[in-house]
């Protein structure tokens, strides 16, 4: 049935191929404008519900206190070397007036007041946490409303005076702060655009046509514009974190050039044995497309699945990336086979990618071989299964203890938050966290704030005050802030160490556990710590302890629909160990370069840093879903190969080394789209894109050219073994095992 369907739709979208494009770009448009109209902008909420940073937020948002909204940081210091605040009058007259024109900024609540502390002496300012002790260094605090009532705009004022200020005062001034992260442009702009060139430059050399070549990602683009839209239409209506965009560009390009490459790749196939353009585009979309709409489902219920972790920010974020990978799928199955039906016999010359399955018809009847149609490489990759059937022991354990040895790391694996310090020193924040860590300690950086309901003891918040300030853990305590109306009151305290330091999430948790419940006793009152650090601790340690679950879900998953694809206990079970064996290689790949600094540089890593809370599942969910791309494509030609000839050792042969190059060619080409994003300034868009780029790097070379071999290899026929009980059991009606219906044409010769 969905053979049909496709081939109707496929073989429609060719013979009218103009509608079809004139239909996209009607869609592209009004998703367009109406990303414009009622799109919104991404906003992190790092909460989730029932977690103690949330029970924080709540309290504070009670209270009013205005520490609920957006803050910004302007840092200065003297240009002049051995100046200081303290008796430099010049210094501090730039300062007073810097304050001045800070607060007239639109939609600015308030500011600290240095210049004022120092007016009172330099001591107050100190205590104040307002001055450095050296008097080189002062920080302005800048208070915003939430994030509802701000715009990038407001992020563009600030930014624009610091630079006017810098050219007018003796001061260097650098800004951070939660403002610029969320209104500052992500840089995903120039990573898209070299991951296009590189896959353009993949496929010119697969294909050697560059209509070809220029197809899938004509494709690609206008299926990202439309999937990037519609996610900023859903941010107009609910919060879409600031990862959104960049993850879903990054997996959108991947997986739409990788699908467009299959059915590419099929319709050259079909036009060699002689079919028109129109009939080749339909059955091209009806074989290979249904591998293409099953990898999809397989992506979109994989991400789908993080909603066990009941992080709402996670939640949405999935719904964002699966849209995108939704509207490639559909762009697959109708605009390319548009491209394919206007470009007409163009594309009918034979380039690398396919020459080698040209050695074979579609149908399966051996056609007679061209010596310079490319049969070599495709002998060579014959050779080398060959090489590994024969040696199956010592390629499975070498590999495996390979992947193995990889997957160490992960026991060191920690989860966190990279903050303003992993950024190039290029970025003001990056200078104003250097200089705030220098002049008042790393923990200044990450403030918590506690939030207390003293309701029945009074005396509590003295008690709150005495016994955080005395944790090793924490450097200073700024003066108790009491909501006059609801009695509510806020706490800020600065830890000893940094954000992403794994002592500040020790100091969090005995905060918790022993500080706050020691100075509350049994009486009625309640404290809670919030702030951005005691989020993301909280959400990582939410992820940590709900990623099994998720886990072994897309496992059951994956293999139960591999055992109704293919028939067999062994093979999905197979599948699904070297699928991990791949994803938890990538993951100890992260782990070395992020948290130990191993090859850093090499993609701007400057400062070693956390593993983003979130990202692992992420990662997990979304490798798991395009690694069956790649498994039911080959498994389906081993299938084939076994079912036609009953041999397994030719089996696996000839359906890998008909599969390899285009599995290869693919891979190359998520492995460069992956890997621009690798080079980003943001480490999230880092670690997702060395992640993804890492695993399928593995997952097409180690594990679908060794391990898999090797393994089928070792077990022999019982690849193929189910019991009859369960064959009995499973639903008929295989999704996506044959990807060569038979063709016949008169113009085919043998």
């Amino acid at each position: 049935m969905l053979s049909k369907a496709l081939l109707r739709l496929g073989g429609g979208a060719a013979r009218h191929p103009w509608r079809v494009i004139a239909a996209w770009l009607i869609v592209a448009t009004l998703a367009v404008l109406a990303a414009v109209a009622f799109g919104g902008r991404t906003a992190d909420s790092m909460t989730a519900p029932g977690l103690d940073s949330q029970r924080a937020a709540e309290l504070i948002e009670r209270a009013g206190t205005g520490q609920e909204g957006m803050t910004a940081q302007v840092v200065v210091t003297p240009v002049a070397g051995g100046a200081t605040f303290f008796g430099d009058d010049g210094a501090r007259t730039a300062l007073t007036r810097l304050q001045t024109e800070v607060r007239r900024l639109p939609h600015v609540l308030g500011t600290s007041d240095p210049a004022g502390a120092l007016d009172a002496g330099g001591d107050t300012a100190v205590r104040g946490g307002l001055v450095s002790a050296d008097g080189r260094i002062a920080v302005v605090r800048v208070q915003y409303p939430d994030q509802s009532r701000l715009s990038a705009e407001d992020l563009d004022a600030l930014v624009a005076l610091g630079d006017r200020l810098r050219a007018e005062l003796p001061l260097r001034v650098e800004m951070g702060g939660n403002l610029f992260y969320a209104f500052s442009d992500p840089d995903g702009g120039v990573s898209e655009l070299i991951g296009l060139l590189a896959a353009a430059t993949i496929l010119f050399l697969a294909f050697g046509s560059l209509v070809a070549a220029a197809l899938p990602i004509g494709m690609a683009v206008f299926g990202l514009t439309v999937g990037v839209a519609t996610m900023t239409v859903l941010a107009g209506v609910t919060d879409v974190p600031a990862f959104a965009p960049v993850l879903g560009s990054m997996v959108g390009l991947g997986v739409g050039i990788d699908y467009a490459l299959f059915v590419l790749a099929r319709h050259r196939e079909y036009l060699a044995c002689g079919l028109d353009p129109q009939a080749a585009a339909g059955r091209a979309v009806a074989t290979a497309g249904r591998p293409v709409v099953f990898a999809g489902g397989i992506v979109v219920v994989s991400i789908l699945g993080l909603a066990v972790a009941n992080v709402p920010f996670m939640r949405v974020g999935g719904v964002a990336v699966s849209i995108v990978v939704l509207t490639m799928v559909l762009a697959s199955v109708t605009l390319l086979p548009a491209f394919l039906g206007a470009a007409g016999p163009r594309l009918a010359r034979a380039g690398r990618i396919v020459r080698a399955l040209q050695t074979r018809k579609p149908g399966g009847l051996a056609r007679r071989r061209d010596p310079a149609a490319g049969a070599a490489p495709a002998a060579g990759w014959r050779r080398w299964i060959g090489h590994v059937g024969r040696h199956p022991v010592p390629y499975a354990v070498g590999a495996a203890g390979l992947l193995l040895t990889a997957t160490l790391p992960v026991l060191g694996l920690r989860v966190g938050l990279p903050d303003d310090g992993s950024l190039p020193h290029s970025r003001t924040e990056r200078r104003a966290y250097d200089l705030v860590a220098e002049g008042f300690g790393p923990g200044t950086n990450g403030p918590l704030v506690i939030a207390a309901d003293p309701t029945g003891d009074p005396g509590v918040l003295d008690r709150l005050a005495g016994a955080v300030a005395a944790d090793p853990g924490i450097a200073s305590v700024t003066p108790t802030h009491i909501d006059r109306a609801t009695g509510i009151a806020t706490l800020v305290v600065f830890p000893t160490t940094s954000p992403q330091d794994k002592a500040t999430a020790d100091t969090i948790a005995r905060l918790r556990t022993d500080v706050l419940p020691t100075a509350i006793g049994d009486g009625p009152a309640r404290a809670h710590v919030g702030g951005a650090a005691a989020s993301l601790s909280d959400v990582g340690l939410r992820t940590s302890q709900r990623l099994p679950v998720f886990v072994a879900a897309v496992l059951a998953m994956s293999f139960l629909l591999l055992m109704l694809v293919f028939r067999s206990v062994l093979v999905p079970l197979k599948a699904v160990l070297l699928n991990l064996l791949s994803i938890g290689a990538s993951y100890g790949v992260m782990v070395a370069v992020f948290q130990w600094g191993w090859g850093g540089a090499l993609i701007g890593l400057e400062a070693t840093v956390p593993i983003v809370s979130f990202i692992p599942m992420f990662l997990f969910a979304i490798l798991f879903g395009l690694s069956m791309d790649y498994e039911v494509f080959l498994l389906s030609h081993v299938r084939e190969e076994y079912l036609r000839t009953g041999d397994n050792g030719t089996a696996i042969v000839e359906g890998i080394s008909r599969t390899a190059r285009i599995i290869t060619s693919a891979a190359l080409i998520m492995v460069a789209v992956f890997l621009s994003f690798a080079v980003a300034d943001d480490p999230s868009a880092k670690m997702f894109g060395l992640g993804l780029a890492t695993a399928i790097f593995i997952d097409a070379t180690v594990v679908r050219m060794v391990l898999v071999p090797a393994t089928m290899t070792l077990l022999g026929r019982t690849n193929w073994w189910l019991p009859k009980w369960l064959d009995r059991m499973l639903p008929r009606g295989p999704v996506g095992t044959d990807h060569r219906p038979p063709v016949q044409s008169s113009a085919v010769r043998i």
